[in-house]
């Protein structure tokens, strides 16, 4: 039996004073315990795939050698730190025979550069689509099919992007630089095969939001143009759901209030070489 005593105003059984009987008892709820934590460190173990952890969709290193990463560093973008009034329009998904050259028309009337980050498969089944039309603009990497890049280990995550890369630079005459990994998600394998392949990481800073505006192509492109600052990269897609299209027809005032606020539109990449803010003064 055990022996009570008082500790700051509480009753405590006193250690010293425990049976044979109840130290087998915490024993045995310990052990419970430990069984309890284990089974549910299985379930978490069994339910994630491709384990250990390392090498796997949350590891951004490969295996215990060189770590084969191009530069080995990787910048991953939202704007730009620039003081100018600049914009960089960026369309996702593409290239696609119905939406596509409508974007592209918009843009040529206007003279304004965009740039497309394009799945390799629709690359190889629409490249007529846009073959000959992307002077002036730029095309970068946004996976081969549109997987959650974020879901595959290093190796596939690698294969997928190397081969939407390879489709790419065959279409532009150039190898792209520039990714957007599909749903804005990261993991560690699309920062180790972003490495590998020297991309820069961009993802955005304004969205398009056509749901907040069905049937008012101009309503959502005032709602952009109020959301615009200096260095915004806006993101809008060229393929999807018929409500986007309400993006798509306001293209043109959207172009036209930026350019009343004294915007001027760039390309991603030229928009990263452009001047950033100078530092604090104090």
């Amino acid at each position: 039996m055990g022996v009570w005593v008082e500790r700051g105003g509480r009753m405590a059984e006193d250690a010293r004073g425990w049976g044979r009987r109840d130290l087998l008892r915490r024993g045995l709820l310990v052990v419970s315990g430990v069984a309890v934590g284990a089974g549910t460190s299985e379930a978490w173990w069994s339910g994630h795939r491709k384990l250990p952890i390392a090498g796997g969709p949350a590891s951004a290193t490969l295996g215990n050698g060189q770590q084969d990463v191009g530069s080995g560093a990787l910048e991953v973008i939202w704007s730009a730190p620039t003081n100018q009034r600049l914009v960089a329009l960026t369309f996702d998904d593409g290239p696609a025979p119905q939406w596509t050259p409508m974007v592209l028309d918009t843009l040529a009337e206007h003279r304004v550069p965009a740039t497309f980050f394009m799945v390799g498969a629709q690359v190889h089944r629409h490249a007529d689509v846009v073959r000959d039309r992307l002077g002036g603009h730029e095309v970068g990497n946004h996976s081969w099919q549109h997987r959650d890049l974020a879901e595959l280990d290093a190796d596939e995550a690698y294969d997928d992007l190397r081969r939407s890369h390879d489709v790419i630079a065959e279409l532009t005459g150039s190898p792209p630089v520039l990714l957007r990994p599909p749903y804005g998600h990261l993991g560690g394998a699309v920062l180790h095969a972003a490495a590998r392949l020297d991309y820069r990481l961009v993802l955005w800073s304004l969205q398009m939001v056509e749901r907040e505006f069905p049937d008012d192509p101009a309503g959502h492109a005032r709602r952009i143009v109020a959301g615009v600052r200096p260095g915004t990269i806006v993101l809008g897609h060229d393929v999807g759901a018929r409500r986007r299209l309400v993006a798509l027809r306001g293209l043109t005032d959207m172009i036209n209030g930026l350019r009343s606020r004294g915007y001027t539109f760039v390309t991603v990449s030229a928009l990263l070489g452009a001047g950033v803010a100078p530092p604090p003064t104090r």
